[in-house]
């Protein structure tokens, strides 16, 4: 469990995921309405050296952006409960990108086994407890170097 009171650990947080991360990474973000997701994807675009402001794609449901050496594709999956069709998914998930979802449960079946949960939830009005989750050898290492640096006991 990581304690993220305020923006800057906030930054700090997907500063460290994004020296961990390698193309290809598909990062899962769950958390209520205004728990941070969008802010979080904010930090790790930045992290990525991505220069275009980075907005919710809930109407788009898919924008990607350039890094300095990375591609970020950020998916809002919000819109998609309930909804059967194919967006073509898997062509993102097998680009050399870093792909960071929200709302991933909408689209659980089509995610690949491979990839990093990251659970936020809300304390209070500045901060947030995060809960990270891996499923494969890659992200067990980065959920362990980011638990080892940043948890809170």
């Amino acid at each position: 469990m990581i304690t993220i009171h305020n923006l800057d650990e906030m930054k700090q947080f997907a500063e460290l995921l994004v020296k961990n991360v390698k193309a290809g990474d598909i990062i899962l973000l769950n958390g209520d309405l205004g728990a941070g997701k969008t802010t979080l994807t904010q930090f790790i675009g930045k992290a990525l050296g991505v220069k275009r402001t980075i907005n919710s794609p809930t109407f788009n449901i898919i924008k990607s952006y350039k890094g300095d050496e990375l591609k970020l594709h950020h998916m809002d999956c919000y819109r998609l409960e309930d909804q059967e069709e194919d967006l073509g998914f898997e062509e993102y998930f097998e680009d050399q990108a870093i792909t960071v979802i929200e709302w991933s449960q909408f689209i659980k079946d089509l995610l690949p086994p491979q990839h990093l949960i990251i659970n936020i939830k809300v304390k209070n009005e500045n901060e947030r407890v995060l809960t990270i989750e891996s499923h494969g050898d890659h992200y067990d290492m980065m959920k362990e170097v980011l638990v080892n640096e940043l948890s809170t006991h």
